[in-house]
């Protein structure tokens, strides 16, 4: 298994409802059969089946799916009209991986998947800086006790499969569901990350475009290696964030929430993008604590990604500062004091020291060389 997505060794966390345990139970009920052998696999006592509070480890969740969808010989677990037989979805990644992007790899795995079924469609759209994955349910309908199961799986498995192509934890915007909130919503904090809604127009998840451009970095091999242990890309989190630094950088020099996915292009600034209103509200004043609470991430582990990828939290800081404070005194007239406080000091006096750090002038005569070049 690639070290991308292999949790660390710790006590395992049981947060998959015994719901999806249920519905795998009623595909082999489906086909008269039973789940005795497949339960027993992934060490799930028959017993908790009854228990509507019961949850289960990823462990146990990548076990009893492989069980059934080898013994029923159906990826799709009885979802759909006919069955997908094992290495369906396996085909669909290895038609996808040659593709120059990761937006052309998910458009032909969203054209390709309606060879499969046409129970559901599934659509990709870039509108501005939000990417929507969205399914539309079409034919004869999901059986209403896997429907939740079936809509869940298939985006976690395009989801799981898009980080790894690009190697790179693609965090959501948000996630919306057709279905009423279900007694275990809870666990949606743990299986999509972000903001979730139920009873929606729209089964869909919504995340940053710019992962779009990114470039496949799986080869043959990869893919060979992967499809022998793929269900961990359905059933857990990918780790590690490549766009982790342009998001900090952008959340530092952005006041405000993150973009979600109402959000329309204009709202959103572009990265790096450094307002000159003189209505310019000053940079959040964001601590480790806040901007990880923000991309769902451990302070730890915002230090620790942000580090892989040669930077560091006040490196950041200091840039967005940097980058606001020349901005402004550069094409506004306000008063040193007033561009302090827009680019998130407390005082003049620290300003003008962290100034002239960056710079080896003061703010002032940074101004004044400006105005004589000007002139």
């Amino acid at each position: 298994m690639p070290t991308s997505y292999r949790l660390p060794a710790k006590t395992p966390v049981a947060a998959t409802p015994i719901a999806f345990v249920r519905a795998i139970a009623l595909a082999y009920a489906q086909r008269g059969l039973s789940p005795a052998q497949a339960l027993a696999q992934a060490q799930i006592a028959p017993e908790l089946l009854q228990r509507d509070d019961a949850r289960i480890t990823a462990w146990q969740m990548e076990r009893i799916s492989e069980a059934a969808m080898r013994e029923l010989d159906d990826e799709a677990l009885g979802w759909f009209g006919r069955r997908l037989p094992w290495g369906s979805y396996g085909m669909l990644a290895r038609a996808s991986n040659g593709a120059a992007s990761l937006g052309v790899a998910l458009r032909r795995w969203c054209r390709h998947h309606g060879l499969l079924t046409d129970d559901i469609a599934l659509a990709l759209q870039a509108d501005g800086p939000v990417a929507t994955l969205g399914i539309t349910e079409t034919g004869r309908g999901i059986t209403p006790a896997l429907r939740e199961f079936c809509l869940v799986s298939v985006l976690r498995n395009v989801h799981g499969l898009a980080c790894w192509y690009i190697d790179s934890r693609i965090p959501l915007l948000g996630a919306q569901f057709t279905f009423a909130a279900p007694p275990h919503a809870d666990a949606y904090a743990v299986l999509f990350p972000g903001p979730v809604a139920f009873g929606a127009e729209r089964t869909a998840l919504h995340f940053d475009a710019r992962y779009l451009a990114l470039p496949l970095r799986r080869d043959e091999a990869a893919l060979c290696q992967m499809l022998q242990h793929a269900l961990p890309l359905t059933v857990r989190q990918y780790r590690r964030d490549r766009l982790l630094v342009q998001r900090v950088r952008q959340l530092l020099g952005a006041p405000g929430p993150l973009p979600t996915s109402l959000q329309t292009s204009e709202q959103a600034s572009p990265l790096g993008a450094v307002p000159t209103s003189q209505s310019l509200p000053p940079l959040p004043m964001h601590s480790a604590e806040s901007l990880a609470a923000l991309l769902h991430l451990s302070p730890r582990t915002l230090h620790r990604q942000l580090k892989e990828e040669g930077a560091t939290l006040q490196g950041l800081k200091d840039e967005v500062r940097r980058a606001r404070a020349l901005e402004l005194l550069h094409r506004s007239r306000r008063s040193i004091k007033q561009v302090a406080a827009a680019a998130g000091f407390a005082n003049e006096k620290s300003f003008i020291r962290a100034f002239r750090t960056w710079t080896g002038q003061s703010p002032a005569e940074f101004r004044r060389r400006g105005e004589r070049g000007n002139g």
